[in-house]
């Protein structure tokens, strides 16, 4: 029946979205808030060419497919020719290398949807059924299992082994209180039009599958799976814990971002707000892990989060700090201590026991230690400074015992002071956003044009402080994965016309289309917000939903940096 069926509408706040229609027209917009509500039908590898390569990555999904008996992760994938070109495929799943240029440790893994499922397997009998929230469905669609904290109802009876129809519950409006599910955790359905949601629900059905364990048990723990999907609206196999280290899930858009960058080895690189540390990785890699990368983001777990995702992929010019990228940048009065957190432009070289030198550079100095009977000498490029031995036998109880608040095994990380300005060669800002360009997206009423200008003012002050820590001649890289204008070609507009030293450069690889130009009074504001003009819109990327790349909402800007005013 029409009940059963995957057929969302994605809402917003009428004032966004006459914003958003006005932006890029009614019937653009429209197609772009159908495709957000669906995920894309393909998943982005990209390859630890440090470990390994594209071609070898192909062979070990075989080798695992066929030894292990992955075919639940793998979908039965098989390596084979076609076209002329290597290519694993089966039914309609396919694995291919990615086409464009500058991408060629990228691997494209397509996967079907939407189908058609068939719910009810005892007719005249309503199926029992688990509702999950919007966010846990967001993940199951795009490959995940119902874990027990996403699951709000279930029908009565429900044992383990019986298998149930799972839809999701979106908040709707509520009279002047703005939205809400309405679904107290752990009521019960009894599969009539009484039940909670019953006819919202309708068109919002996303698989069916195995209920890992009881009603009763999905409601008395925290964690643990609570349905084994088995049928799916749309099916992308799954890669978790498979080839760790060697692969990365990552979307197309965020990967060709850390290209854009082009890093080189060598070269001191700051990843503003890094977290969870794909871009990071990736640009650790294009560097072959020579040089540094200074990684920040203001949370303990993602900082965490960051360092064991360098450590699996086995990279060591990564250095992750905890601080908020408001403050990454010292006053340039501010005393300069030794120390591997405190000072960007000053750096430690000790001698460990049986290792040799052992390096850790934060900013632009280039510095070489030497140990003799009574003191060490660090050697920097302006200076000579000394540093006693009971300092430098600190420095080697911490590289013995793990270096305290960086050490990710000891579940502690480093804080940081900040970082003086030009210290970096180049900068990726990443910034927070209103994230609407995320898929599948199944809300969006959150948003209002307040809280998206809000997003604009932060990125504007993030931006300030990446202008500061840039050297001239050196690049910044912006990036969002919102579909929002105001944080995208206006933040553009607004660096242009205030940084004069500023200039649009060329990207490479260019795979999204141009930026929006001209401009967009706003409703109810007494301000026009200024895009771009028609030869800016050329330099920059974005990706847009609903075009034949099926990929994210995402935007890029690359910045060349000249000489800065005093």
């Amino acid at each position: 029946t029409d009940r059963y069926t995957f057929r969302p509408g994605l809402r917003w706040q009428p004032e966004v979205e006459e914003y958003f229609a006005s932006a890029y027209g009614r019937d653009h917009f429209a197609r772009i808030s159908q495709a957000l509500a669906h995920p894309s039908c393909y998943s982005c590898i990209r390859v630890n060419t440090l470990k390994s390569t594209t071609h070898t990555v192909m062979q070990k999904l075989l080798k695992l497919v066929n030894q292990n008996g992955l075919s639940c992760g793998f979908n039965g994938l098989k390596i084979g020719e076609q076209n002329g070109g290597e290519q694993a495929h089966e039914g309609s799943y396919l694995v291919h290398k990615c086409p464009y240029s500058g991408l060629e440790n990228v691997l494209f893994i397509r996967g079907s949807g939407p189908h058609a499922l068939h719910y009810n397997d005892q007719p005249g009998h309503s199926m029992k059924e688990i509702i999950v929230s919007r966010k846990c469905a967001e993940s199951v669609l795009r490959g995940a299992q119902v874990y027990v904290p996403g699951v709000l109802a279930c029908s009565a009876h429900v044992e383990k082994g019986d298998k149930v129809a799972v839809s999701v519950a979106i908040e709707q409006p509520v009279k002047d209180s703005g939205w809400a599910v309405g679904i107290t955790r752990g009521i019960v359905l009894q599969g009539l039009q009484s039940d909670a949601h019953y006819e919202e629900r309708k068109g919002l059905y996303i698989g069916q599958g195995i209920a890992a364990m009881s009603r009763a048990g999905i409601f008395r723990v925290l964690h643990g799976v609570a349905v084994e999907m088995t049928e799916r609206v749309y099916k992308l196999p799954s890669f978790n814990d498979v080839l760790e280290g060697e692969i990365f899930l990552q979307n197309l858009p965020s990967i060709v971002a850390a290209r854009v960058l082009d890093p080189r080895p060598g070269e001191q690189i700051l990843d503003m707000c890094a977290a969870p540390g794909g871009k990071t990785t990736a640009i650790a890699i294009l560097m072959r892990d020579k040089g540094e990368i200074v990684a920040l983001d203001r949370s303990h777990n993602k900082v965490m989060g960051i360092l064991k995702l360098a450590d699996e992929m086995g990279l060591s010019c990564i250095r992750a700090y905890k601080l908020d990228a408001l403050k990454s940048v010292r006053k340039a009065y501010e005393e300069r201590n030794l120390g591997v957190a405190d000072n960007c432009s000053e750096a430690i070289v000790t001698l460990a026991e049986n290792s040799g030198p052992i390096r850790s550079i934060i900013g632009a100095g280039v510095t070489n230690a030497a140990e003799d009977s009574s003191t060490a000498i660090v050697e920097q490029t302006d200076a000579k400074r000394y540093v006693s031995k009971a300092d430098l036998r600190k420095n080697l109880r911490r590289l013995r015992n793990g270096t305290g608040r960086s050490n990710c095994s000891g579940g502690r990380v480093e804080d940081s002071k900040g970082f003086f300005p030009s210290s970096f060669d180049r900068v990726l800002l990443d910034a927070p956003c209103s994230a609407l360009g995320l898929r599948p997206r199944l809300f969006a009423g959150e948003e209002t044009l307040e809280s998206l200008r809000k997003n604009a003012t932060y990125q504007r002050r993030l931006f300030d402080q990446a202008v500061k820590l840039v050297r001239p001649g050196g690049i910044i890289v912006y990036s969002t994965c919102t579909i929002n204008p105001g944080e995208n070609e206006a933040l553009v507009r607004y660096a242009l016309d205030t940084y004069k030293f500023l200039s649009l450069g060329s990207q490479h690889p260019k795979v999204g289309g141009p930026g929006i130009i001209g401009s967009c009074k706003l409703p109810n504001k007494a301000y026009t917000e200024q895009w771009l003009t028609e030869d800016e819109a050329q330099l920059v990327q974005r990706f847009d939903p609903s075009s034949s790349l099926d990929t994210m909402g995402f935007f890029i800007a690359k910045f060349n940096v000249g000489q800065k005013e005093d």
